[in-house]
């Protein structure tokens, strides 16, 4: 009886506060007899799946061409403010200063991701080096040295860690991950809030940077003895051994999977996503409540300016910007879970409808979101966290009852740089494993 509750509690918060709603048709398509260039920049975070949408979207619609520069949630944030770009995306939301420089933005989740803790030690060959997040700031801190100090062997009995020094990596550049993870370090040590706290950028009390995931993935998987934060998508695509970290309820240490990230992004409370238009900056999915949940979740987001006028030079490409977008958040979902990424759950996907239809350009909206409510009872979320299910299974979009299914157990300041792809592997050979 508990445990069919506890699944019906789990529908409920993943279907939302958001009664479904009965929608108009898509978007207008991309005009067939014309060719657009859409130009993005921001989050390495969340590149692996905007580089597959490429692709994908390109061939449905060969006549738009997705550009998207991976240059870390800062410089995302700097090209969207300077309107050089037709969209900015970051995975830390944007400050109260920062929307008064961009006023007007918009808030799109694309999806759901998290930030592993990947090490290299000879001696530990294997993923599930466990810590808790006292270790991790600790170590991030400078106050744990050596692998084998007291405080980590104590969490690992089984384990023989060797006498060495920990090399610590860590982003160079604005990030949003680094966002994300000194969030959730400022939440676990009173020490770290109180002498480095959370940001995009911060003053490091050690370690050597790198740029981008791309660049700590790499500088961690060739550097023996390594520490260092990435998205779990480079994670899996570089083959890295990931550390096991300790849930939000100090109960278990939890591996980093799809199902462990679903089960922390289920366990936001949905009452307190704000609207596409409005302010973000207190938004944090760190540290969420449950044996299963991994303790580093996030939403990350595209910004896209209300007024497409600030963006775009003519209302045929605000129709195709609007149509990939909405792409994306819809059936563009399909490609996350296989790169490590949760899809967007429907009060979600609701949420971001919401937000294309306040788009723009010359003052005519671009495209109506109806808001003919149904009653929110109907509808169960039909994102599954079981690591097994065939890729070809699709988020379903219609709102009849559906069982939702849950086992065991994502700056630089110089903008014009452009990151490499991800090393040893391209985004059409990550796959779950």
């Amino acid at each position: 009886m508990k445990k069919t509750l506890s699944v019906i509690l789990g529908v409920i918060l993943m279907a939302g506060v958001f009664a479904p709603l009965v929608e108009a048709a898509e978007p207008a398509p991309p005009k067939s007899d014309k060719q657009f260039q859409i130009t993005g920049a921001g989050a390495t975070f969340p590149y692996p799946l905007i580089d597959t949408w490429r692709v994908e979207y390109n061939k449905i619609y060969s006549n738009v061409n997705l550009n998207y520069q991976s240059i870390g949630s800062g410089g995302g944030v700097k090209q969207h403010t300077e309107k050089t770009v037709n969209f900015g995306a970051t995975d830390a939301p944007l400050t109260i200063k920062e929307r008064e420089l961009a006023p007007g933005t918009l808030h799109i989740p694309e999806a759901i991701g998290s930030v592993v803790l990947a090490y290299y030690i000879p001696e530990v060959p294997k993923s599930g080096l466990k810590l808790t997040g006292e270790n991790v700031a600790d170590i991030y801190l400078g106050k744990i040295k050596k692998w084998n100090d007291p405080k980590i062997q104590e969490n690992n009995p089984d384990l023989k860690l060797p006498d060495r020094p920990i090399l610590v990596t860590r982003r160079s550049d604005g990030s949003g991950t680094t966002y994300v993870f000194t969030d959730y370090l400022s939440k676990v040590s009173a020490d770290w809030d109180k002498q480095v706290g959370k940001g995009k950028s911060v003053a490091w009390p050690t370690g050597v940077g790198a740029a981008g995931n791309e660049g700590v993935a790499w500088a961690t998987r060739n550097t023996k003895y390594a520490i260092g934060y990435v998205e779990l998508a480079y994670a899996k695509a570089n083959e890295m051994t990931v550390a096991y970290l300790q849930n939000g309820d100090k109960t278990a240490f939890v591996e980093p999977t799809f199902d462990t990230v679903f089960e922390g992004a289920k366990a936001y409370p949905v009452e307190r996503i704000p609207k596409p238009e409005a302010d973000w900056s207190q938004v944090s999915m760190v540290l969420a409540p449950g044996q299963n949940s991994y303790p580093i979740v996030s939403f990350t987001y595209l910004l896209v300016y209300e007024d497409l006028n600030q963006a775009v030079s003519n209302k045929d490409m605000a129709q195709t910007l609007v149509h990939m977008l909405y792409w994306m958040i819809t059936d563009g979902q399909k490609f996350s879970k296989p790169l490590g990424y949760v899809p967007l759950p429907e009060n979600i996907q609701g949420l971001d409808k919401q937000g294309l239809s306040r788009l723009k350009y010359d003052g005519e909206q671009i495209w109506s979101h109806t808001s003919d409510s149904v009653k929110s009872d109907t509808t169960k979320s039909d994102v599954k966290s079981d690591t097994k299910t065939d890729d070809k299974k699709k988020i379903k979009k219609d709102t009849k009852k559906t069982e939702k299914k849950s086992d065991k157990k994502t700056e630089k300041e110089d903008t014009k740089k452009v990151k490499k792809p991800i090393k040893k592997t391209t985004t059409k050979t990550i796959t779950n494993k």
